[in-house]
């Protein structure tokens, strides 16, 4: 009896055990679903959700040292500097908007050429895995904020955007009443409207139309002027933190500290420009923005979320 008993608490705790286990493989998976991840071919990807760029290289050791003691430190050696070849060109594919890449920028100048370089040669290792054969796979991990975000988006700011910028809709006069013989009643209050509205953020919803992340994307209303880019943003807002967040679910990207407590959520019309960076929203939206000249100031903070499929 004795013994049944301890074998029903090992298999009760066996049970436990693998619950939890597959549990937290799939909170990590629900996690990574709602990522913004690009995979960029075998060598690497761009997390637009973290805020980071990786890539992965592979290195064996001279034939002359298999064996020997310092084929591991060789192997290891060749590994990471593939990788960070592999970085430096997945880097210069990254979007800046939707018609410039960083390679754009590496071209014209030969500053920010040696600034990304040089940051790219700073990657950190942030995986080793030791193959049965000798060879060693390393991943090398740069943040897309901080330097590189230094280097390349005050050229990207530079940049003239197309249409007009944004800019506060101007208040109408309002004509003083005319004086009543005799005061009415009071009304009852009216609810508070949107118009006018003083939002803390603004939400993009661009799923459905192959949207893809940008550096420095901007949203522009139908007539094709620009609601929001680099006009808007301040300088040191736009580098420490980027132009705007991205995520694949509406509801945490509304909730998402970056857009405080009362985002305006708004749905993309389509994309322009050939790299799909650009949102198109309702010229209505547009408006609902244009109302209230408080909506600068998030604007000028960086407070967007782009929600994309």
């Amino acid at each position: 009896m004795k013994l049944r008993y301890i074998v029903t608490v090992l298999v009760m705790g066996l049970l436990m055990l693998s619950t939890e286990s597959v549990f937290s493989e799939d909170t990590v998976s629900m996690s990574e679903w709602k990522q913004i991840i690009e995979k960029i071919g075998t060598n690497g990807n761009i997390n637009w959700s973290a805020g980071y760029i990786e890539a992965v290289g592979i290195g064996a050791p001279p034939e002359k040292f298999i064996g020997k003691i310092q084929a591991r430190p060789m192997a290891l050696r060749a590994a990471e500097l593939v990788a960070k070849r592999n970085l430096l060109e997945i880097t210069k594919g990254v979007r800046i908007d939707s018609t410039t890449l960083v390679k754009d920028f590496v071209v014209e100048s030969d500053v920010i050429n040696s600034q990304v370089e040089g940051i790219v040669k700073g990657a950190t290792v942030v995986k080793q895995e030791y193959m049965s054969d000798g060879s060693v796979e390393v991943t090398v991990r740069m943040p897309l904020l901080g330097d590189f975000s230094s280097a390349i988006m005050p050229k990207a700011l530079d940049k003239k955007p197309e249409g007009r910028s944004y800019t506060a809709e101007p208040r109408k006069p309002v004509a003083p009443p005319e004086r009543p013989t005799a005061q009415p009643a009071a009304p009852p209050k009216a609810p508070a409207t949107s118009s006018g509205s003083v939002y803390t953020g603004m939400v993009v919803d661009a799923r459905g139309m192959q949207t893809r992340p940008a550096m420095s994307p901007k949203i522009l209303d139908e007539n094709g002027q620009e609601v929001y880019g680099s006009v808007v943003v301040e300088r040191e807002f736009a580098v420490q933190q980027g132009m705007s967040g991205y995520a694949r679910d509406l509801t945490s990207a509304q909730s998402n500290a970056r857009v405080t407590n009362n985002p305006l959520t708004v749905k993309g019309v389509k994309t322009q420009g050939p790299g799909k960076s650009d949102i198109v929203i309702s010229n209505a939206d547009a408006a609902a923005l244009r109302s209230a000249a408080d909506n600068l100031s998030f604007m000028k903070k960086c407070r967007v979320m782009i929600v994309l499929d």
